[in-house]
């Protein structure tokens, strides 16, 4: 049984659970395979969303005309538990992507890692990958709400609550994440609130993985909402150095990969990938200034990441060639959200 069909039996078993409803739009707390899921729904647009708040948080699931729009390789979230791998909407913090080293720097001092305490991965050249939450089982659900404009949850990390996290990034901090389904568009708030004495250097993003399933990949079509494409080094690491975007528009992914870092995002467009009628499209806010698009061969997704600076931000700041990093003034909140707008499912 999958996912999808787990949660529908859910639904079934525990409808006689409170639902937060008003009219078209509904919020609930249901149970599958064990795990507390909070699931939106927009009845007008037939579309609904699912989050595993134990997980990362993560919107794990969403659905139009029952068709999915993120991409999943589990059955089963006790599966994804199991054997946890990027998918859905995750979280990427306190570094989005890589760092070059087993340390970072913030407001001119150096911070090293320590991998004995086992929280964090590293990618096939051993630089630190992903941050520390994407699959953090913290997080703590403070608000189910519908009305007539719209289905949201909104959970909350303590992060300065836990050590080991502490430990890796010395930065206390609070993080919220509002998911809110309105009109068929889902969207993704977070805001951060900075609880130390020193500013907080923000390098979040997201890796959301969409798919489509009218068309094979090779027939998909991308637009890019950016103007300029950074120049990397073999180990995918940002030079600093940009140059205007060379690709075609749309870019076809027939005989194509992508896992490039993008900036100049235009403020309002939106980043798509489109098949034969179905489309995804995603408005990043002003302070995600970076997209990183991921496309590898012989995959049926593809991962358009919102992030607030590029990939090894803090070490570039540093090297004072990313000046644009962006800080969180003690006891000040960062705040910023995307929008995933499905279509023609």
């Amino acid at each position: 049984m999958s996912i999808r069909q787990r949660g529908l039996v859910a639904v079934f078993l525990l409808s006689y659970l409170p639902v937060m409803q008003a009219a078209n739009y509904s919020a609930r707390k249901i149970t599958v395979d064990g795990f507390e899921v909070v699931k939106l729904a927009d009845a007008a647009s037939k579309t609904e969303v699912s989050i595993v708040p134990s997980i990362g948080n993560n919107a794990y699931d969403m659905q139009v005309n029952g068709k999915p729009v993120l991409f999943s390789p589990y059955k089963s979230l006790t599966e994804f538990k199991e054997k946890p791998a990027l998918l859905g909407v995750p979280l990427l913090s306190p570094w989005a992507n890589r760092l070059d080293q087993d340390g970072f720097f913030a407001n001119g001092k150096h911070y090293l890692l320590n991998p004995a305490l086992g929280n964090y991965r590293y990618d096939p050249n051993h630089q630190p990958i992903h941050g520390l939450v994407s699959f953090a089982s913290e997080w703590e659900v403070v608000r189910v709400h519908a009305d007539g404009n719209g289905a949201e949850a909104t959970s909350r990390l303590e992060f300065w609550k836990y050590p080991a996290w502490m430990a890796q990034f010395p930065f206390a901090h609070t993080i919220e994440m509002t998911y809110r389904l309105a009109k068929g568009v889902l969207e993704v708030r977070t805001s951060i609130l900075n609880h130390s004495t020193e500013p907080m250097p923000v390098s979040v993003a997201f890796h959301p993985y969409y798919q489509l399933t009218d068309a094979p990949r090779d027939e998909w079509r991308v637009h890019l909402a950016a103007r300029s494409h950074y120049t990397l080094s073999g180990k995918l690491i940002p030079s600093g150095e940009t140059k205007p975007i060379d690709l075609p528009d749309p870019v076809g992914l027939a005989g194509r990969q992508l896992d490039d870092v993008f900036g100049g995002v235009v403020e309002g467009e939106e980043f798509s990938v489109q098949g034969t009628t179905q489309k995804i499209s995603i408005r990043f806010g002003p302070k995600y200034k970076v997209g990183v698009v991921y496309a590898p061969p012989g995959r049926n997704f593809i991962c358009f990441e919102p992030m607030s600076g590029i990939t090894n931000a803090f070490n570039l700041n540093q090297a004072g060639l990313y000046p644009e990093l962006q800080h969180i003034a003690p006891g000040a909140k960062w705040e910023e959200s995307f929008w995933i707008r499905p279509s023609g499912f």
